[in-house]
């Protein structure tokens, strides 16, 4: 993956993993425990716009704690973040993190089909079959109780 951290003033771009990460800029918003700076980040190649991202700064008044909410465009192939850091310079800057991820949900995806490939291999008869011959074998197999009142009666 690709990472950078960079100042961004509305209006900047940057280039990042061949992508144009454009700060649109900055509004404040309201939720139900928190006021937060959100940004907007329009992402283009070649031109042509990729997506739209809005990352917060969340500032929660009864706690008293900031915290950051990354604006995030999931993919099959990639995921873009962006991070806002602080603000800098009070000129309406801020520190910003981009991160380009390439094949990040392929890590879930490989989970995924290890789970169904172990439960698969569970599910497969052959190992029922190798079990009950052990239990035949061992005598503790309902096969195995008509046999041993035979030989009871003929011993």
């Amino acid at each position: 993956g690709v990472e950078r951290d960079i100042r961004m003033s509305p209006g900047d771009t940057a280039q990042v993993a061949g992508l144009e990460w454009t700060f649109v800029g900055m509004r404040e918003r309201e939720g139900k425990n928190f006021v937060a700076d959100q940004g907007r980040f329009d992402i283009r190649r070649d031109g042509q716009r990729v997506t739209t991202v809005f990352p917060e700064k969340r500032h929660y008044p009864v706690q008293g704690s900031v915290m950051t909410d990354a604006g995030i465009s999931p993919g099959l192939f990639r995921d873009l973040f962006v991070a806002l850091g602080e603000p800098v310079d009070g000129d309406q800057a801020w520190a910003v993190r981009i991160q380009y991820k390439p094949l990040i949900r392929w890590i879930w995806l490989g989970a995924i089909f290890m789970a169904a490939g172990g439960i698969l291999a569970v599910s497969d008869k052959r190992y029922r079959v190798r079990q009950s011959v052990v239990k035949r074998a061992s005598g503790k197999g309902p096969e195995s109780a008509g046999a041993g009142t035979l030989q009871e009666v003929n011993g």
